[in-house]
């Protein structure tokens, strides 16, 4: 996730590569990401004489006890953003008290061409200033919404995992193509010209998609006899279950 943000930060050129500067624990992620984009180049005994505004915290859930004491101590004073799933504000003021705000995000990974969706709740009001760079750091991933933080695990579930879901689909669309007949690379550009074309579509589109769906659906038809497939094996009810797993998983995270 730190890379699909610090790629939609620069292309969108809402911060030189210079304003940024990465860091990690024991892998090269930070190394190799410095070196891509031409970050600024900063190391631990460096934090305490760099003047620090804003702090991105984008490791795995499960490593955030395992975030340097450096880092947590150049927290203070900064405006905190997590991006970390499962774990509410409440455990990120336990490592990051000092921070003047706490804002936990949910974003997803085509926030890295800006065509993203991000989702956050802060710990206390935000002031104008602390406002304007938020929105700064997540207009360049695409579109963002202010929510309850109650409301983050399903978020989590809906549209910080939903790519995956999304991505699979286009893979079932390919092979099923595939196993028909059609050429590998024709089935691939069919699956992604269509999946293109439909997100536009309902996009600009005044009709919900349960109407756009039915003007796809002539009785008796092609498309009236996929659907029917999908419906007999309960169709809409798996992708519920599906993201009522990933909202359990990411309620879980926040007790580990």
């Amino acid at each position: 996730m730190a890379a699909a943000m610090i790629a939609g930060l620069i292309q969108k050129k809402s911060y030189s590569p210079q304003q940024i500067a990465c860091l990690s624990g024991s892998g090269l992620s930070a190394q190799k990401l410095t070196k891509q984009w031409g970050l600024a180049k900063i190391e631990y005994a460096q934090l305490q004489q760099t003047q620090i505004d804003t702090v991105i915290i984008a490791c795995k859930p499960q490593q955030i006890d395992a975030i340097d004491p450096r880092i947590l101590a150049a927290t203070q004073g900064t405006l905190l953003l997590s991006v970390l799933a499962g774990t509410p504000i409440s455990r990120l003021n336990t490592y990051f008290g000092a921070a003047r705000n706490h804002v936990r995000t949910m974003p997803n990974t085509p926030g890295c061409i800006g065509a993203g969706v991000t989702a956050y709740a802060s710990k206390a009001p935000l002031t104008a200033s602390d406002q304007a760079t938020l929105e700064s750091l997540l207009q360049a991933l695409g579109c963002y919404y202010p929510v309850d933080e109650a409301q983050l695990d399903a978020v989590t579930a809906l549209s910080g995992s939903g790519p995956a879901y999304v991505f699979q689909f286009v893979e079932a669309l390919q092979a099923a193509g595939s196993a028909m007949g059609l050429d590998a690379e024709l089935a691939n550009a069919l699956a992604v010209e269509t999946l293109l074309g439909s997100a536009q579509l309902l996009k600009s589109s005044a009709d919900s998609p349960s109407q756009l769906r039915q003007a796809v659906t002539s009785p008796n038809g092609t498309t009236a006899a996929a659907l029917d497939v999908l419906n007999q094996s309960n169709f809409n009810h798996i992708i519920l279950q599906a993201l009522q797993a990933a909202k359990a998983r990411s309620q879980a995270l926040a007790k580990a």
